[in-house]
């Protein structure tokens, strides 16, 4: 059973090479970058790469990078679960479909940069499943909205691989923690790109376009209201014992159309927040106590919790409670369909005996500034009322800053269930205010703080979105 979960969650789709061109200063503070969904065709029918969707829903998140000189264009899969850059995945050893989507997304040649630098080591990293042989290089790296390259970047060019169909962007904890060198959050740091050690993440749901994520910086036309502090556990507390983004969540409750909400028992435990993961992963009588409630008594064949496909379409969330904040998942978000003939549906969460992790089934209805100088997660309901990417000048700001969405209750079946773009306010980039979190968001641009206006804008690159891997990396 669970090599058939395995199975499922490596599966990838659509493969397209997005960029936008944009002008800013390379110390501006932060880089937004966008993330477009393998659904808007109008920007895929630019270049045609054509795989079989059956059974390929969901998605993963690749950010381009433009690395060496002359610049080789090369896509990495955004992993808030690992911590380490690495290109070039060995793509004959995989299955005839997988192989096309793997000869996509890009090479990196040691041969054709003029500036690279050959460091001699090498490394295994092994993840949930698959892994990576690679050596180590340095060279400079291109992101779309920067006027100057990152310098002299450490990452691993791959020299075989197993079950990997693209290279990976770990944005985890980097040097001292999981690397002895700066990882990419490091750099951007080092180099003056962000002044912060902080990203924040939008995922968005199924139904749309889009989302974002913003090193530096956060997005305040994705969320109403404060953001909630969460403590990142540390490692010695954390269930495996690894730097990663732990979070305590205190229960996990049901909210039926019926108004008859319930709550689960032993759900309180810690969780780590993973955008490489397709899946929520709970415990086993967690998650078939949950399943009970969609009318699933077991598994089947492949792991995975069958439902019918018409419960997408009930008003109903899944609330996921952590200290000062719930995050309420839309039944259309939790629930998977397959693009098979005729389409079947199951749960999004599957039991596991190893893992407890909130996978992007979670994800799409939250909005997540990962704070790594403070050691922090801060969480909000994701909604969705514009683009106002910004800088910001310190974690501290982040106990202070209100999203200028207007709060709504989260039942719609479709979306997310939480977008405001019809009834929502949207402002400016500077229209993050100072009010404690948790206070009803301002949606008077007026009102807005003096601080709050020097908040700068954030220019950026494109992100792709595909089938997601499930990657739980194994330091060593």
């Amino acid at each position: 059973m669970a090599s058939s979960i395995l199975h499922y969650l490596v599966l990838f789709a659509t493969s397209i090479a997005v960029s936008a061109a944009a002008s800013s200063t390379q110390h501006v503070g932060c880089v937004h970058l966008q993330v477009v969904h393998s659904t808007n065709q109008q920007l895929f029918s630019k270049r045609v790469v054509e795989l079989q969707l059956a059974n390929r829903s969901d998605v993963a998140y690749y950010a381009r990078l433009d690395i060496g000189t002359p610049p080789q264009p090369v896509f990495v899969q955004l992993d808030t679960g690992s911590f380490e850059l690495w290109v070039n995945p060995t793509c004959t050893n995989l299955a005839l479909t997988d192989q096309h989507f793997c000869q996509q997304v890009g090479f990196y040649g040691t041969a054709q940069s003029s500036s690279v630098e050959l460091l001699g080591t090498s490394k295994t990293l092994r993840y949930g499943i698959g892994s990576a042989n690679i050596t180590y290089v340095r060279d400079d790296i291109t992101l779309s909205g920067l006027d100057a390259p990152l310098d002299s970047v450490q990452f691993g060019v791959a020299t075989s691989t197993e079950d990997q169909f693209a290279g990976i962007m770990g944005i985890g904890y980097g040097l001292g923690i999981t690397t002895r060198y700066r990882n990419f959050v490091d750099e951007l740091a080092a180099q003056n790109v962000t002044t912060v050690k902080a990203f924040s993440l939008a995922l968005g749901g199924k139904d749309e376009q889009e989302g974002v994520i913003v090193f530096g910086g956060v997005d305040t036309s994705k969320f109403a209201g404060g953001l909630a502090k969460l403590p990142i556990v540390p490692a010695s507390q954390s269930p495996d014992g690894v730097p990663r983004y732990w979070v305590t969540m205190s229960n996990m409750s049901l909210s039926p159309p019926s108004g008859n909400s319930k709550t689960y028992g032993n759900s309180s435990m810690d969780v780590f927040l993973d955008s490489g993961a397709t899946l929520t992963l709970l415990p086993q009588a967690l998650a078939d106590s949950i399943a009970a409630d969609f009318g699933v008594t077991s598994v089947d064949s492949s792991g995975f919790y069958p439902v019918d496909c018409s419960i997408m379409d009930i008003a109903g969330t899944l609330d996921f409670t952590f200290a000062g904040v719930t995050i309420k998942v839309p039944y259309s978000e939790l629930i998977r369909k397959s693009n098979s003939l005729p389409p079947s549906c199951v749960l999004g969460i599957v039991p596991s005996a190893d893992f407890t992790l909130l996978g992007d089934t979670f994800l799409r209805s939250a909005y997540a500034v990962f704070d790594q100088d403070n050691n922090s997660v801060y969480m909000q309901q994701y909604t969705n009322c514009g683009s106002t990417p910004a800088a910001i000048a310190n974690s501290s700001v982040l106990d202070t800053i209100v999203g200028v969405c207007v709060s709504q209750e989260v039942t719609d079946s479709a979306g997310g269930g939480s977008s405001a773009t019809a009834s929502g306010a949207s402002a400016s980039a500077a229209s993050a205010t100072t009010t404690a979190p948790g206070s009803p968001a301002n949606t008077d641009p007026k009102s807005t703080s003096t601080a709050a206006l020097r908040m700068p804008l954030c220019m950026g690159s494109v992100l792709v979105a595909v089938v997601v891997a499930w990657l739980i990396p194994t330091v060593i």
